[in-house]
């Protein structure tokens, strides 16, 4: 099961991250879009997270790792014809087939970890297939900057879209499940005792979505950042996430899921903040380095519902989970568009609203998840 996914956690991050590079300046270079258009197609971008609860039903038919694999294809389906599409209603179409995969991965991915690795090993299993996501980061970003003054937008959405299907299709080959993990439900599940678990989840969809929808979006059309100095952005950022994410993982154990996500929450008011006010090119890169870094604290709200939930609810309650996290990122990209048009600033301060309610919030996960209080020590 760990070579099964880290082996789709590696092909997902090559899809994902060759959409990021490229779509602001795609966008903008090709098809000539705004930014209401791309808040509109962001928007759309998270219809099918929105949708992740359908991800129960599907696994009646198809076995979860199954439904991993083919997510992977879909994925690598929407980043290889998004080239091919230079248009507001292309880049929709594009960007929904992408998503899909993307986010049907992501929901059996966080699901399968949980069941196979216990609560003292899965945040350390985060926070090593984060920096593997990382390092595969650093790949993509290094290659695309390299390829990009020989190779046009298609070609370079093509061929890494190829090299994400060819991923899928080896997973759809493997076995990785075994029987001694218990039955999970083949329903919806809401529970009261999960309410926190939900609440958190809620917020998260919403200050993310301003960060992955706009925070590029700025560079590109407020400070002019070309594709280059992108994907040179995401090389630097990456190489540094490639040796904090483990990091991140262990301190989760050592100091519990309350402290690290007070300390992401507080750092990420002042991100926004500066992100809203800001005139240097310098303090916005450093900002959305921070933010990645403090990001990798957020696989904390899985693993407190991995130590409240009940072992059978998992699956159901992430497919749940990413449906509440989608339920404000639908709207959240096309609100703050129309936001954009008034001032860009209004978009980051209401982020830093967010991080302050969310950071107020977690104030009442019970001081009960360190590895401390759980008799664990920190896993090799």
């Amino acid at each position: 099961m760990l070579r099964f996914l880290v082996v789709h956690s590696v092909a997902s991050v090559v899809g994902l991250q060759a959409w990021m590079i490229l779509f602001n300046n795609f966008a903008v270079e090709m098809a000539g879009l705004d930014g209401q258009h791309v808040g509109i197609i962001q928007s759309i971008r998270e219809v099918p997270g929105f949708l992740a609860l359908l991800a129960i039903y599907v696994m009646l038919v198809v076995r979860e790792h199954r439904l991993s694999a083919i997510s992977v294809i879909l994925l690598g389906l929407g980043t290889a014809l998004a080239g091919f599409f230079p248009s507001f209603a292309g880049l929709a179409f594009t960007t929904l087939v992408m998503s899909f995969g993307f986010h049907y991965f992501e929901t059996t991915n966080q699901s399968l970890t949980l069941q196979y690795f216990d609560a003292a090993t899965s945040p350390v299993v985060f926070g090593r297939l984060r920096s593997l996501g990382a390092a595969t980061s650093i790949g993509v970003g290094l290659l695309i900057y390299l390829l990009k003054p020989q190779m046009g937008y298609r070609e370079l959405f093509l061929v890494l879209g190829a090299l994400v299907m060819a991923a899928g299709l080896w997973g759809l080959a493997q076995e990785p499940a075994h029987g001694e993990v218990p039955v999970q439900h083949r329903k919806m599940v809401f529970r009261r005792k999960y309410s926190l678990f939900y609440f958190l989840t809620f917020m998260a969809g919403a200050r993310r979505q301003i960060f992955i929808a706009f925070s590029i979006f700025l560079m590109v059309k407020v400070f002019g950042f070309s594709a280059s100095e992108i994907a040179l952005l995401f090389l630097v950022n990456n190489a540094i996430n490639y040796f904090a994410s483990p990091l991140n993982g262990r301190a989760i154990v050592r100091f519990g899921e309350r402290s690290v996500l007070s300390l992401e929450y507080a750092g990420l008011i002042f991100i926004f903040l500066a992100y809203a006010f800001t005139g240097s090119k310098i303090v916005v890169v450093a900002m959305y380095v921070l933010d990645h870094l403090l990001f990798n604290f957020a696989i904390a709200i899985r693993t407190y519902f991995q130590k409240v939930g009940d072992p059978q609810d998992i699956a159901p309650s992430m497919a749940v989970g990413f449906t509440i996290n989608h339920v404000a990122a639908v709207v959240m990209p096309a609100i703050g568009g129309a936001l954009w048009l008034i001032d860009y600033r209004i978009v980051f301060v209401a982020g830093a609203v967010f991080s302050l309610i969310s950071l107020l919030a977690v104030q009442f996960i019970p001081r009960l998840s360190s590895s401390r209080d759980l008799g664990h020590s920190l896993p090799n």
